[in-house]
């Protein structure tokens, strides 16, 4: 499609992202380099917010998980494309016409977004899943790039409580004043924002969240958009 970049992406949406090779974080850094070494035929870096083809003025939801997992997104470059957690959040993408299948499917990007954005609130993956402070704090900077790139962004859902908190702080909020709670639903710098467990398969797994659960949020997304 004119204007978007070979991977897929937007032009004008590349230019609030991390390089492939940032090295803002050590211990994300040092992590990366390792897993070059081990699997050169993988991403192994920032992995960037996947746009809908029309670009980021096209976004009226964003999804933002926490990280890329180490064989998902660290593999693919694409958040949660080949994440375990990517199957429940596209299915019921699908299901409220945020996403569409791609069929026959493209084996490196299945779904196309429509007028919905998904990034990270940290962009590289962590060792063991777990970022500490400094790192979220440090890519916060791409995350409020990020969103204020989207200027007909209406509704953010929030995968998790790190991915929450962090995009408060982005939005200029105070985490107390937006509590983290599933599919609970605040306002913010114009924006309407529902947090949600994350739809990990340790959460699903341990029935911590269902897909009930996790249809809940999107659908109450989807009567948000509607009626603004």
């Amino acid at each position: 499609m004119i204007g978007e970049t070979p991977s897929g992406k937007h032009a004008d949406n590349v230019k609030n992202e991390p390089d492939h090779d940032c090295s803002l974080c050590p211990r994300l850094r040092g992590f990366i380099l390792q897993n070059r070494q081990k699997f050169p035929d993988w991403h192994n870096g920032p992995v960037e917010t996947w746009y809908p083809p029309e670009g980021a003025s096209s976004v009226k939801l964003l999804i933002v998980g926490l990280a890329p997992g180490l064989r998902g997104a660290n593999r693919t470059g694409i958040p949660f494309i080949g994440d375990d957690s990517g199957s429940l959040l596209f299915e019921t993408l699908e299901k409220y016409g945020f996403a569409r299948s791609l069929r026959p499917a493209d084996v490196d990007r299945p779904w196309r977004l429509n007028a919905t954005a998904i990034t990270n609130a940290v962009r590289c993956v962590p060792p063991a899943n777990k970022p500490v402070g400094a790192e979220i704090n440090t890519c916060r900077r791409f995350l409020t790039q990020t969103i204020d790139r989207m200027s007909g962004l209406k509704i953010i859902v929030t995968l998790g409580k790190i991915a929450h908190e962090s995009t408060i702080r982005a939005l200029g909020g105070k985490v107390s004043g937006h509590a983290f709670a599933h599919a609970a639903k605040t306002e913010l710098a114009g924006v309407s924002l529902i947090s949600s467990y994350h739809c990990s398969r340790y959460n699903v797994n341990t029935g911590r969240l269902t897909a009930e659960m996790f249809d809940a949020v999107f659908r109450q997304a989807a009567r948000s958009l509607d009626n603004a």
